[in-house]
């Protein structure tokens, strides 16, 4: 009946609710003389001209306070208080010709008494129609969603309060740790303990759990969803504190678990002066700067405020949306930023040169590069230019130009590389360890080199949701592939300090902890999403985990260290690598013959090349765990 009632057309709808309120409104009129006269009323005389006058005055009134363009099953506490003023002044009115006209029969107290019955029925009405009609959903079936909300704080309310007026859940009840909150109820919602949990799921059909826990350390939140990953609920997660500040909760705003979530552990903490130091007041250039890495190193770096920011991309588009939302970020935050798109690649020197030359940047950050391994691979000499002799063009560019500081953001790929991406970063890596090493050059060259970032562009994780929503399988290429990973924050946080920590010449890894099994992954994030696993030995699964075959140069393992005993530094999680490279006079000659292949396509040439200067490259690929312990 509710599905047909909103299927009625709007002006039906309209009519419907007008009539209801005049019938109200001769109740309201019946019942005041009921209880004024002290006997049910029979209306004689004026009084007949009282009920006219009380079931047409409100009309103008409400139409005026817009009280009919309202959707009653979305009705709040602004619709209740825009009621109560429309019949405050119809109230008002009433109140007046009744002690103007002063009709016998009629007390002037019913002026008084009758508005507040209308606005105590009124009021009723629309709130039955709210609850009643609360649990049809926008194409008129019924709400499926069962919800449990871990966390009875302001969030947590905040949220319920959203899904009073929400189609898509209903809400079982609240969960808490608090032991003053456990088993008594907020809004006429019960708050139970996280025993109760497994119990409720079973007993009450819960399909949804949301993590209204803004504030709550990572510890305590990884412990959550660990103890609630064997239930059979979809879990997700409301935006951290800064998203909530505006003190506005709605049923958008829920989203699926954070990467830190599905990391499993702590992010790497940063330090607030190393971040500012080079960046505070400076000119700072980043390249690729519409990218996953690229665009995150732009925002964390307008937070240090430099007096200038110059966007470098060959992607107009990359380049459009990152200026765009770097100018909404100065404006909403008010950073007196100058921001500078520039389109160009870093294999044209000479459009390197007209840059550096009208802006002249203190610091450079260099994350354009070409990633993905098997395009890269499909595309040997575009994957050579871009990551090798871009990095040459602007490490000399900026030689040319005295920029202070360079950092090259590098790969774990770099290590020992089974594929040609990887090679070229490390060959990008020993270009700017060569030119380090130079007598007399005036900028700090540095490289950071760290592992997958989760949430970038061709991530698994993007990957699997996209996989999971559309029913699966989930690609995983090997068994036992297993990679280290970081939040793409965790990314430009390192780069930005391992630059301010630089001497010339280092390359910067981050102790990242255990590598993480991605076929574990892709159990975890099927089963956070309140699905299951089908396989062999579940055949009533959901979801299917396809293992397709080690990708053209792809390893089972990565490493982060070349060689043995990393230094530390001055922040506890940063290490300094000991690396062998080969002096410029060498690596010059090599980088000649590289270009040539390059130019004329020579792939057996080119690999020959990288063979002879990068360590590792074309030795037979990492497959224990145990080379990974020795070596880092």
């Amino acid at each position: 009946m509710q599905s047909s009632i909103l299927g009625w057309p709007r002006a039906v709808k309209r009519v419907v609710v007008i009539a209801l309120d005049v019938g109200l409104a001769l109740i309201s009129t019946w019942l005041a003389f009921t209880l004024r006269l002290d006997t049910p009323n029979w209306p004689v005389g004026a009084q007949w001209g009282v009920y006219g006058l009380t079931a047409v005055l409100f009309l103008p009134i409400f139409i005026r306070f817009g009280l009919y363009r309202a959707i009653f099953r979305y009705t709040g506490q602004a619709a209740l208080l825009a009621t109560a003023q429309a019949v405050a002044v119809y109230g008002a009115l009433l109140l007046a010709v009744l002690l103007w006209q002063a009709w016998p029969g009629v007390p002037r107290s019913l002026g008084v008494l009758q508005p507040l019955i209308f606005f105590l029925l009124v009021g009723a009405s629309r709130t039955f129609a709210r609850f009643w009609l609360a649990d049809v959903n926008e194409s008129g079936g019924h709400a499926k969603g069962r919800l449990l909300i871990f966390g009875a704080g302001t969030a947590g309310v905040q949220t319920a309060s959203a899904l009073g007026v929400s189609s898509q859940f209903r809400l079982l009840g609240f969960v808490d740790d608090d032991t003053d909150k456990i088993g008594r109820s907020i809004n006429g919602v019960r708050v139970y303990s996280r025993g109760d949990v497994p119990g409720l799921v079973k007993n009450q059909g819960v399909t949804d759990i949301l993590l209204a826990l803004p504030s709550v350390s990572r510890e305590r939140r990884n412990g959550m969803i660990e103890s609630l990953r064997s239930l059979p609920v979809h879990i997700r997660t409301l935006p951290g504190l800064s998203d909530l500040a505006s003190g506005r909760v709605t049923v958008h705003d829920f989203k699926e678990l954070d990467i830190e979530d599905l990391l499993g552990r702590e992010p790497v903490s940063p330090t607030a002066e190393l971040l500012k130091r080079n960046l505070a007041g400076k000119s700072v250039l980043v390249t690729g700067a519409g990218g996953s890495i690229g665009s995150e190193l732009c925002r964390q770096i307008l937070a240090q405020q430099p007096r200038q920011l110059l966007l470098l991309d060959h992607s107009e588009f990359n380049l459009y949306s990152v200026h765009q939302d770097l100018q909404g970020l100065c404006a909403s935050r008010g950073w007196p930023v100058e921001l500078v798109p520039l389109l160009g690649s870093v294999v044209n020197s000479v459009r390197l040169q007209e840059i550096f030359r009208a802006h002249r940047p203190d610091t450079v950050y260099h994350a354009a590069a070409y990633k993905h391994v098997p395009i890269v691979e499909s595309n040997p000499a575009e994957g050579i230019f871009n990551n090798v002799f871009g990095t040459l063009n602007l490490a000399q560019t900026a030689l040319d130009n005295g920029v202070a500081r360079f950092v090259l953001v590098s790969t774990d790929k770099a290590v020992r590389p089974a594929n040609i991406m990887g090679a070229s970063k490390r060959m990008a890596e020993l270009i700017l360890q060569a030119l380090a090493a130079q007598p007399g050059q005036g900028t700090c060259f540095s490289m950071v080199r760290f592992g997958n970032v989760l949430g970038s562009s061709g991530s698994v994780v993007p990957l699997f949701r996209r996989q999971i929503a559309a029913g699966g399988p989930l690609t995983v290429t090997h068994a036992e592939v297993t990679r280290y990973f970081m939040t793409i924050s965790e990314a430009a946080q390192l780069v930005l300090q391992a630059g301010a920590m630089a001497a010339g010449g280092e390359v910067f890894v981050l102790d990242m902890g255990e590598p993480v099994k991605i076929l574990d992954m892709a159990h975890r994030m099927v089963e956070l999403s309140g699905l299951s696993v089908r396989d062999a030995a579940h055949p009533e699964g959901d979801i299917a985990i396809s293992v397709t075959g080690l990708r053209p140069g792809e390893k089972l393992y990565e490493e982060l260290l070349i060689g043995d005993n990393p230094a530390p530094t001055s922040h506890p999680r940063v290490m300094k690598a000991h690396e062998k490279y080969v002096d410029w006079p060498e690596l010059e000659t090599h980088l000649k013959a590289l270009h040539a292949a390059a130019q004329a396509g020579d792939v057996a040439l080119l690999k020959a090349v990288l063979r002879v200067c990068v360590q590792g490259y074309g030795e037979p690929a990492l497959n224990s765990r145990e080379c990974i312990q020795t070596d880092s």
